[in-house]
């Protein structure tokens, strides 16, 4: 995200960042090799799909790292982002606004959700707002934009932000809660992984389905058929108003 086109934040750290800055030229170094305009990189929880790409920002081109108390914690707690010297870590509680590169300003607020895989146990809680995952709420003069990448249940509070927001970013990741059990490609619900399915009676398109503004929606597993042009899920998602993100998708505001 950027308000002047030459510095930029990041929401979370994918493992494929490398390949999304050689595939975007205003990602890549404008003045010397090591230069990036990448100047903050804002965690919404600490899973290895979120900081993973961390690691692609590992020269000596000073960002800071915005997460909360706990997605720090769990950064921290493995050594190799230790030699990330050039890493600024801020700690940002949740309700309390911080500004990014270029005027932005953010607030991080909690979403039902879980601790990341490496950390949850047998039996995690996932229907609690944690600040180990927390939605971003940024604004930018007159323009808001609502950022839930993972959400297990919808608040009263969230649904006000998502209501309020000129455009939402929404969880997607998977499209029935047994998906990935009927695929064949795991053993867990939608649910159990910290996530509303998008279909069914309590899913999170009915869920959403008075919100205005521009809806797209993001972190889509590889199972989901809204990824299939043409699919009748896919159909039934852009009937209801949603975009499906892809590579290169820009949204200006």
């Amino acid at each position: 995200m950027s308000a002047n086109g030459s510095q930029w934040t990041l929401i979370n750290a994918s493992p494929d960042l490398g390949t999304q800055i050689r595939a975007i030229p205003s990602l890549q170094p404008q003045q010397g090799l090591r230069s990036s305009p990448i100047k903050a990189v804002v965690l919404t929880g600490g899973e290895i799909d979120q900081i993973a790409g961390l690691l692609c920002l590992r020269e000596s081109t000073p960002f800071t790292l915005y997460a909360t108390r706990a997605t720090h914690a769990a950064v921290s707690a493995n050594a190799v982002f230790g030699a990330m010297t050039a890493m600024v870590r801020r700690t940002i509680d949740p309700g309390r606004v911080f500004r990014l590169a270029g005027g932005i300003d953010a607030i991080l607020f909690t979403v039902p959700g879980k601790p990341p895989l490496y950390l949850e146990g047998d039996d995690p809680e996932t229907s609690a707002d944690t600040p180990a995952n927390v939605g971003i709420e940024m604004r930018y003069r007159d323009a808001r934009l609502v950022i839930v990448p993972a959400a297990a249940a919808i608040t009263e509070a969230m649904w006000a932000r998502l209501r309020a927001a000129d455009a939402v970013l929404y969880d997607g990741t998977l499209f029935r809660d047994d998906e990935m059990i009927h695929a064949g490609t795991g053993h867990k619900t939608a649910r159990r992984m910290g996530h509303m399915p998008l279909d069914g009676d309590e899913g999170s398109l009915r869920a959403l389905a008075d919100l205005s503004g521009r809806r797209i929606l993001i972190h889509i597993n590889n199972t989901n058929p809204i990824l299939i042009e043409d699919s009748p899920q896919r159909r039934m998602v852009e009937a209801a108003g949603w975009q499906v993100a892809e590579d290169g998708m820009e949204i200006v505001l």
